[in-house]
């Protein structure tokens, strides 16, 4: 043992967000008896990417993110990518109804709302390409219950504020799926630590700063941690070790020197919200309406109009504007990008930003709008909207993963990437999730001769009933499901 080596747990989670949580409760749930450390550099969970300011709070759910459902030859819409979320959001759902169930999360309206989504496009293309969408996305049973106008006066019951001020005969449509919610992804991580905390063998530790990964001849992992309010560094050592730190995810995998992360490079983009100080127009709006991204730009850009419930407060948002910062964390180091380049990534990373100089154009222009111009897209949505209503708020920082590739170089990678060391022992999550199925996902990388024992398959279909795959074919059994966790959740 090292010198000021603490007692060794079964897993360690560096990160206190809400894929640390989600997998430190699976964990416990699958099998009591693990001892758990969870490290968090901050004085409280989910201050980073988790916050309600810093994130969307649609959970994911695929019912009204256009980007989800690109567009193919000859006009045909790929619905693949959204039934797949779709039915993940489902397995959360699950998952959260679970823990509510349990007691171990309570007041279930302090982090899950019910807001329908809407997705609201202008001109003729537009038009045809939602069109098309809602002809191939009706019959899923996912999405059984989408409703679609091309009617003003609809649109205007739907979400009042979007049609006032705008030609009576404007051309518009919109879908709306009204078993939307909204998430408030840091109020629910906050309770499942609060859970967590009190049960035996779990230690979070605030204030707590993961410095250094490294791995023993045995094959057990050392870390070095610094706790930054004593100013005292300590080793500790465990079998497993869960990188869920958001953007200072990469950095911390980089240490490790696992094979699997070599060619693996970020790139940082901030974003913005317009926050509406009005609370008159925040109560006459009750929706979450996304539109269609500009043609060119990257998914991140998809402008939406959000009501949001943060602090026990509706709040309405408008964004994301993008910036850029060389910081992996909003409460990051500038010097974050720099010391992540490698050896082996600092190809695809060039190769990356040259195949992607209309993303960073983007981001340029972005980064350097006046208030006013940001008011302009705003007033695309919501034509009376007046400057004095809105003031700008910076969102959350998350890293774009690069990823290394035989063809181009480098990639841009705009989902979540699951790296795992071979043996399981080590995994690190890149990019954003909220979702319990890629806490399973995680589970069956690391843990799959347990993931397939009788005790662990019980208890999971216990927090998880009805399986992704199960809820894809199924319109009775997601109508089931929806109604069991909406009893559970105090939702519609």
């Amino acid at each position: 043992m090292k010198k000021n080596q603490q007692t060794p747990p079964d897993a360690i989670m560096i990160g206190a967000g809400i894929m640390s949580a989600t997998v430190a409760m699976m964990l416990k749930e699958l099998e009591p008896e693990t001892t758990i450390t969870v490290y968090e550099r901050l004085g409280e969970a989910a201050r980073e990417s988790t916050d309600a300011w810093n994130n969307a709070g649609t959970g994911h759910s695929a019912f009204c993110e256009l980007n989800y459902t690109p567009q193919k030859g000859r006009g045909k819409v790929d619905i693949s990518k959204a039934t797949r979320i779709a039915a993940e959001f489902e397995v959360s759902r699950q998952f959260w109804a679970h823990l509510v169930e349990k007691g171990y999360v309570k007041n279930p309206e302090r982090f899950i709302r019910q807001v329908p989504h809407l997705s609201f496009v202008t001109g003729k293309d537009n038009i045809a390409f939602l069109k098309r969408r809602f002809i191939a996305l009706k019959d899923s049973p996912l999405f059984k219950g989408m409703k679609l106008t091309t009617k003003p006066r609809d649109l205007a019951a739907w979400a009042p504020i979007i049609m006032q001020g705008r030609a009576p005969k404007a051309e518009i449509a919109a879908t709306r799926m009204e078993c939307g919610t909204d998430l408030n992804y840091g109020e629910l991580t906050r309770a499942m630590f609060a859970w967590l905390e009190k049960q035996p063998g779990v230690n979070i530790l605030y204030n707590h700063e993961v410095r250094d990964i490294d791995r023993d001849e045995n094959g057990q992992w050392n870390l070095t941690v610094v706790d930054t309010k004593k100013k005292k560094k300590f080793h500790i050592d465990s079998n497993f070790i869960f990188i869920g730190a958001g953007g200072g995810a990469l950095p911390l995998l980089e240490k490790s020197d696992i094979a699997e992360a070599k060619g693996y490079g970020g790139f940082p983009v901030s974003g913005q919200w317009l926050r509406c100080k009005n609370r008159d127009v925040i109560e006459r709006h009750h929706a979450k309406v996304y539109g269609k991204a500009a043609v060119g730009t990257p998914p991140m850009s998809v402008p939406h109009l959000d009501t949001r419930f943060i602090d026990g407060k509706k709040e309405l948002l408008f964004g994301p504007y993008a910036g850029f910062s060389t910081k992996f964390l909003k409460k990051g180091s500038y010097l974050d990008l720099m010391k992540s380049l490698e050896f082996t990534n600092i190809i695809p990373m060039i190769s990356a930003g040259l195949h992607n100089l209309s993303l960073t154009k983007y981001l340029i222009e972005q980064a350097t709008q006046s208030h006013e111009e940001r008011m302009q897209a705003l007033r695309e949505f919501m034509p009376e909207a007046k400057s004095e209503d809105w003031e700008l708020l910076t969102a959350g920082q998350r890293v774009q993963v690069i990823r290394a590739d035989e063809e181009e170089g480098g990639v841009l990678e705009f989902g979540t990437e699951i790296i795992a060391a071979a043996d399981g022992s080590l995994v690190a999550l890149l990019g954003a999730s909220t979702s319990a199925a890629v806490g399973l996902d995680i589970l069956q990388k690391c843990f799959e001769s347990k993931m397939e024992t009788p005790a662990w398959q019980k208890r999971l279909k216990k927090m998880i009933p009805a399986s992704e795959a199960a809820l894809q074919k199924s319109a009775a059994l997601v109508q089931r499901t929806r109604k069991r966790t909406a009893k559970i959740l105090k939702l519609k």
